[in-house]
């Protein structure tokens, strides 16, 4: 397996990290950030139009949770599916900063912090 990079250019809006996704690391896709064709991702579109880099740094909500946009019925299904938990990405980069998530993200190999 390539070499996962600890990169802060690498986590999502929605609290994913990129540089662990076989996806980015075979070269098909740039990351969330840098994927120009993901203009289906409200998620993406909101963070841009309001020039912030993760739903982190969003002053709308005080818990993302709050955000019908963030915590959708799909939303929902893909934290069943995959047992994902990106409000607790999200949680850990207000916490701890990006570098440190992306740092934790890349040692464990993970796209999303797991639902326990």
């Amino acid at each position: 397996m390539k070499e996962i990079p600890i990169k802060k250019e690498l986590v999502s809006f929605c609290g994913l990290y990129c540089g662990s996704c076989g996806k980015y690391l075979n070269g098909k896709c740039p990351g969330c950030i840098g994927n120009e064709k993901a203009t289906w991702c409200k998620i993406r579109k909101c963070c841009l139009e309001k020039g912030i880099d993760s739903c982190a740094q969003c002053n709308e909500f005080t818990d993302v949770k709050d955000c019908k946009m963030f915590d959708n019925f799909v939303a929902k299904m893909f934290e069943f599916v995959f047992k994902s938990d990106r409000k607790a990405g999200i949680k850990m980069i207000k916490e701890s900063g990006y570098e440190e998530f992306a740092k934790f993200m890349a040692e464990n190999k993970l796209i999303s912090i797991k639902k326990s």
